[in-house]
């Protein structure tokens, strides 16, 4: 039997150079290399998104309420009834420096986040204790949470409930309430429907009447030599006023509705305080509920914080409007980047003369790919707001002065100004997706008699869409995360009304609006109650992350249909 000559491995193990030096030329180290980086990059995006989860979603768990005595030595005794939301071990000289009478011969102590809730009754919500001096600990069954639309969350127990004047306690009491709160619910949504979208169509038209009104002067018009047109204006203006009254009426029968009932709840400490269901958001005792029952409770926490308005500074409710914007600004950035950013890359690529001058405007885009965001905020406030849009103002909009229509930061402008932002990327791939395309394919069709527009539209486009799509999936990856600029030029706090709505024209461009990304920033570093804002910055990045993965993977989708769409004449 002949003996089998080394393998491969044997021989780069031997150290054979000409081995090593055919291994290395073949290609296969840049691609192990290639493929570790990869996955570097994976694991460092799958860690991301598994530590935002994990510090943010835990957040709306209904976590037990754990009744307890801290007995600091020195300081009175001090009942609590809280949710322990942390532990960690710190330093006895840390808690000397904070003046607890720690002992300082013991090296580590455990520290307990509690959130106590009742902030008007105790001034916080929220308290660091050692675990040593918290004693006699129980889980009471009775114990309940409110939640609240103002002073955040009440830890109590419920002691009666106030329905249509008559007092309800004992065993009764819990089912009292859940009753009185889904009727209290209800007549909350029907005062929201008043409130913003009835009561708010009668001022949008009480706003245009009244510009329409501003108009006619401006034009020279007067009541005495025009006064038809202007009656027909008071005549529209006193039936809009009629038709709020009767909303105000109707509105101050569901409020007076609205506060008759009430919880008596008692504090740990025994005070009783009369909370009126309206100020209610929901209540539920955690430690009776199983772990089906907090499942259930977590996902509709999950699915309000994703479909509701945010509430006290942005530390309690949802960001719906948050994501409404920063989806419906990356759509409209979206739409005006592509055609720009493929008409100029067919023009350096197809129509241009390749020369210096060509050159130079390749370099000048590359190099605007560098240029800091905060600098396109600048310019989109100087151009797109002050210039553009004041220039709008004064030709269509004159009798809203001084007040501005377009004259002043909103989505449109946000919009353009990440258009432009990202219009480099869209540029340079698009190029580069035209470059692919063979020169036999363009003399081929001009062969058979079409023109050069018609090769292009019919040839050379539709091979290069998939690189066009690869443009603009980096483009959305980006702007969807951009902040600096979009704090010139359109992104508020709080913008309860959303840039589109039920008055014409419906969508409306000159609206500030809310983003996620402003909005984390906001949350994490100006929110005046930082361990309430924690863990929702946590959650607002996980679901920023998800947003742009899921505006990403349409595209991808639409990239691939088209790339195996035109996969044979690529090839």
């Amino acid at each position: 039997m002949e003996p089998t000559s080394p393998s491969y491995a044997q021989q780069l193990a031997a150290g054979d150079t000409s081995t090593v030096a055919a291994y290395v030329k073949s290609g296969q180290p840049w691609i192990w290399l290639t493929a570790a980086a990869i996955s570097v990059a994976f694991i460092i995006t799958l860690s991301l998104l598994v530590l935002t989860a994990s510090r943010g979603l835990p957040h709306f768990w209904p976590a037990d309420l754990v009744q307890a005595r801290y007995v600091q030595p020195g300081a009175p005794v001090v009942p609590l009834l809280a949710e322990i939301r942390s532990q960690e071990e710190v330093t006895a000289a840390r808690l000397l420096d904070a003046g607890l009478p720690v002992d300082p011969e013991r090296d580590l102590y455990e520290r307990i986040l509690l959130k106590i809730g009742n902030r008007d009754v105790g001034g916080v919500d929220f308290r660091y204790v050692i675990a040593d001096w918290l004693i006699d600990r129980s889980t009471p069954a009775d114990a309940v949470v409110f939640e609240r639309l103002e002073w955040g969350n009440f830890h109590g127990f419920l002691d009666a409930v106030e329905v249509d004047g008559n007092l309800i306690g004992g065993d009764e009491a819990w089912a009292a309430y859940q009753k009185a709160q889904r009727r209290v619910d209800a007549l909350r949504a029907q005062i929201r429907e008043i409130e913003k979208r009835r009561i708010g169509a009668i001022n949008y038209e009480i706003e245009r009447i009244r510009l329409q009104r501003r108009r006619l002067e401006l034009d020279g018009k007067s009541p005495e030599t025009h006064a038809s047109e202007f009656a027909a204006l008071d005549a529209r203006r006193r039936e809009q006023d009629q038709k709020y009254e009767a909303l105000r009426a109707e509105l101050n029968a569901l409020n007076r509705e609205i506060r008759r009932d009430a919880v008596r709840v008692r504090t740990v400490d025994g005070q009783v305080r009369s909370i009126p269901l309206a100020l209610l958001v929901h209540g539920y005792r955690p430690n009776q509920m199983n772990v089906l029952a907090k499942t259930g409770h977590f996902l509709g926490k999950i699915w309000e914080f994703v479909s509701a308005e945010p509430r006290e500074a942005n530390t309690e409710g949802g960001i719906f409007p948050a994501i409404f914007g920063t989806v419906l600004m990356v759509i409209i950035m979206s739409i005006v980047v592509t055609p720009f950013g493929i008409l100029a890359a067919l023009y350096l690529r197809e129509y241009a003369r390749q020369g210096a001058m060509t050159r130079a405007i390749r370099i000048a885009v590359n190099n605007l790919a560098g240029v800091p965001s905060i600098v396109f905020g600048m310019f989109g406030l100087g151009f797109f707001v002050y210039f553009i849009g004041g220039g709008i103002d004064r030709m269509f909009y004159p009798e809203a002065a001084p007040a501005p229509v377009f004259g002043t930061p909103g989505i449109l402008w946000a919009s353009l100004t990440l258009a432009l932002l990202t219009l480099p990327v869209v540029i340079v791939a698009t190029e580069e997706g035209l470059t692919r395309i063979p020169r036999s394919l363009r003399e081929a069709s001009l062969a058979l008699g079409a023109t050069k527009a018609e090769t292009l539209w019919r040839v050379v486009l539709p091979m290069a869409s998939p690189a066009m799509m690869t443009g603009l999936i980096l483009a959305i990856a980006r702007a969807a995360g951009e902040v600096a600029p979009l704090m010139l030029v359109g992104v508020v706090k709080l913008a309860p009304t959303l840039p589109i709505d039920g008055n014409f024209p419906f969508i409306h461009f000159e609206r500030k609006f809310m983003h996620l990304g402003f909005h984390i920033y906001d949350v994490g570093f100006q929110s005046p109650n930082v361990e309430a804002a924690r863990p929702l910055v946590y959650a607002t990045s996980f679901l920023l992350v998800l947003v742009v993965v899921l505006l990403n993977v349409s595209a991808v989708m639409i990239r691939n249909r088209l790339r195996e769409r035109y996969k044979a004449l690529d090839h």
